[in-house]
């Protein structure tokens, strides 16, 4: 195995460790705690209660089998109402997820592929909003303003990369090709709530499964560094702007839940540990560091949305969250190489040591966030 993608499994481990520590000694209680145990391993999903009052739900999930696992609520359609992902064997993660009545899906995805191991949950009653907090609600008002500035950019930066490819400049293409991405790396929790589309645009070829096409973001990397030849590109260029549209404008007329931006928060972190600190993510261009910056963007872009809160519920953490993101991107800023980033070859294993450093000491307070956000 690598030294780096040993420092990936550290940089996820940790950061796990740091959401179960975030529990407190409340995670041994089971369902005396109010959480719905869940415990996952290579062949079952075992969950706890199927049934819930609508609001505020909490799973607590242990890893209990011998390859990664991730566990999902979905409601009709494969949309995802919340995920946690990158849940090594051994350990446990609290998912907090706001739910309204109705009939979701649990799922075990031991491996971190295909539709996982499913059953049937159901959410009943009536609970009022977290948005009915007035910060709340403006937390998720200026994170939606945020998405919008992402996402009318990302149509535009697609557009020129996907033109490029079609007309043949291979040079231009691959200068595009991590632009377009930053703005669809800042956004990716939002884009991950809509089922197929995410893996349709974003799929990396490893987890490509049997009888699956490769389309996408990482499809055109291919053709551009690997094959060199973009003469036949043009059908999967149409088809990823198509589908990054759709992503607009789906994620344009998303209403988030205040938890959606807690929980994002972490799930970018967890990017950045489980693809860009190993090189798996852009693995023929090796642009790894743009997506790295992007994915720390984001998650602080989630946090300052919930600022107001924090300052109010727990200033402590927020302080704490200043200077972790300080230290992350200082640690970052480190590797940059006229208007972007080295390559990921070019980095040692000293610099990818102190980048899962900075990871790992910040994602032990942004696990503490979304317990904040659910506060009554």
């Amino acid at each position: 195995m690598r030294t780096t993608r040993l420092l990936a499994i550290g940089a996820v481990a940790a950061l796990a460790a740091g959401a179960l520590a975030a529990c407190g000694d409340d995670e041994n209680k089971g369902d005396a705690s109010g959480k719905i145990e869940v415990t996952a391993t290579d062949t079952d999903c075992k969950v706890s209660k199927t049934e819930a009052a609508a609001g505020t739900v909490r799973f607590a999930v242990t890893n209990k089998g011998a390859k990664v696992t991730e566990f999902y609520v979905y409601a009709a359609g494969d949309r995802v109402m919340s995920e946690v992902e990158n849940i090594v064997p051994g350990l446990s993660r609290e998912m907090i997820v706001e739910l309204p009545a109705g009939t979701y899906e649990t799922a075990c995805k031991p491996g971190m592929s295909g539709k996982g191991i499913r059953g049937a949950f159901k959410v009943t009653g009536e609970s009022k909003p977290l948005t009915e907090d007035a910060k709340l609600a403006a937390a998720a008002e200026n994170y939606q303003r945020y998405v919008k500035s992402q996402t009318e950019v990302l149509i535009v930066k697609t557009k020129e990369f996907v033109d490029a490819v079609k007309a043949g400049d291979k040079e231009k293409a691959k200068a595009l090709f991590p632009v377009a991405r930053t703005y669809w790396e800042r956004i990716e929790p939002v884009a991950e709530i809509f089922g197929d589309l995410d893996p349709l645009i974003d799929g990396r070829e490893a987890d490509l499964e049997a009888g699956t096409e490769f389309t996408g973001f990482h499809k055109l990397e291919k053709d551009l560094w690997v094959t060199n030849d973009v003469s036949q590109s043009g059908p999967i260029a149409d088809k990823l702007l198509a589908d990054v549209q759709k992503i607009v404008d789906l994620a344009n007329s998303e209403k988030l839940s205040p938890l959606q931006l807690a929980n994002g928060a972490k799930e970018l972190l967890d990017e950045v540990a489980s693809g860009k600190i190993t090189g798996e993510e852009d693995i023929f261009s090796h642009t790894d560091l743009w997506d790295f910056r992007a994915n720390l963007e984001g998650s602080k872009a989630a946090v300052a949305a919930l600022r107001p809160v924090l300052d109010d519920r727990d200033p402590a953490l927020a302080t704490t969250l200043d200077e972790k993101f300080a230290a992350a991107e200082a640690a970052l800023d480190k590797h940059r190489k006229g208007e972007g980033w080295k390559l990921y070859p070019e980095l040692t294993e000293a610099d990818l040591k102190e980048l899962t450093d900075t990871i790992n000491a910040l994602g032990e307070p942004i696990s503490k966030v979304a317990a904040v956000v659910a506060q009554k």
